[in-house]
Formats: structure tokens, sequence, C-alpha cells
């Protein structure tokens, strides 16, 4: 650990098919890529992730993206973050924003990707958590850096790059 504030996570669990192995995932994956990233308050920060089901993240989906199917992960960083700068010198936790991450769309990635479902949620809880802070992938250039920050971080974890697997462009 660098040294880095703390965050503070809390989860609300919203669908019984998730299992206590995967809140743990959860926690230790943005606790980890909190230690990683700079851009965090000197008083640390709050996070809300709810483990919920495809149904429900459907209809987030749906009425926030205007995308009427399940997503794995949908990120609702806090209205306005200071700039980064601002934020490191905070001197109370700054509200960082809320987390969603369904079940089935999550269990169904992690079987088609052949990666324990533990693995997986973490690598989204680290994902949706970089949204927080205002990375993105907009772009090829923005996607390289969150890639490579993302598979850095799960590397503290012991899981293996997400990226290092997936098949080339033909």
């Amino acid at each position: 650990m660098t040294g880095m504030s703390a965050v503070s996570v809390d989860i609300l669990v919203e669908s019984s098919l998730w299992a206590a192995e995967e809140e743990t995932a959860v926690r230790a994956a943005i606790a980890t890529a909190a230690d990683a990233v700079r851009a965090l308050p000197a008083a640390g920060g709050e996070v809300t992730v709810v483990l919920t089901d495809d149904e429900a993240i459907r209809k987030l989906n749906r009425d926030w993206r205007h995308m009427d199917k399940p997503t794995n992960v949908l990120s609702f960083p806090a209205a306005q973050l200071p700039t980064p700068q601002r934020l490191e010198e905070a001197a109370v936790p700054a509200t960082l924003g809320d987390l969603v991450i369904a079940y089935e769309t999550t269990v169904r990635e992690a079987a088609a990707e052949g990666k324990p479902v533990a693995h997986h949620v973490a690598h989204l809880a680290v994902h949706g958590f970089l949204h927080l802070l205002g990375y993105d992938h907009e772009s090829d250039e923005e996607a390289d850096e969150m890639e490579r920050l993302e598979a850095r971080i799960l590397a503290r974890l012991n899981i293996p790059d997400p990226y290092a697997t997936r098949p080339s462009a033909a």
C-alpha cells in the first residue's frame, strides 16, 4: 500500500443471487484501486456499490443511458467532483459516486471468458471505480490508459490481465 487515503465502500445487496465471496471481491478491488490512483482526497472518499440483477440494471440502463437492455456495470459519478488537484487537497471525504453491478450478466461474461466470477466482478468494480474518478474509454488513447491501469490494479489482486486474453480484431 502506498498510504493513500481510505475509501469507504457501502455495499447494498439487492439480489439474493450474490454470494459473500463476490462482495469481498468488490471491497478488495475498490480498496486496491483507491491505493493505486492519486486522484483521491486526503480525507478519503465514499462509494456505494449496489449488487443487483439484470432486470434492475436494465431499467437503470434504459432510464439513464436510453439502452433498454441489461449491462454488467453502471457508474454514477458524483455530480461535481473537484479538479484532481483540489480533490487531493480536500479535507473531508468526497462522495465519489455509485456503482451498480448485475449478477446474471457478470456470471454469463465470466463463463464465456472462462474465469472465476469473483475475478470478473473485481474487474467490473475496478472499471466502474475508475469511471467515478473520471477515467474513460471514449478514445483509443483513453481506453489504452484505462486498460493498463485496470490490469496493474488487478495484478495486485493476483487476477490475470482481462485484456491479455482478448481475441485480436480480424
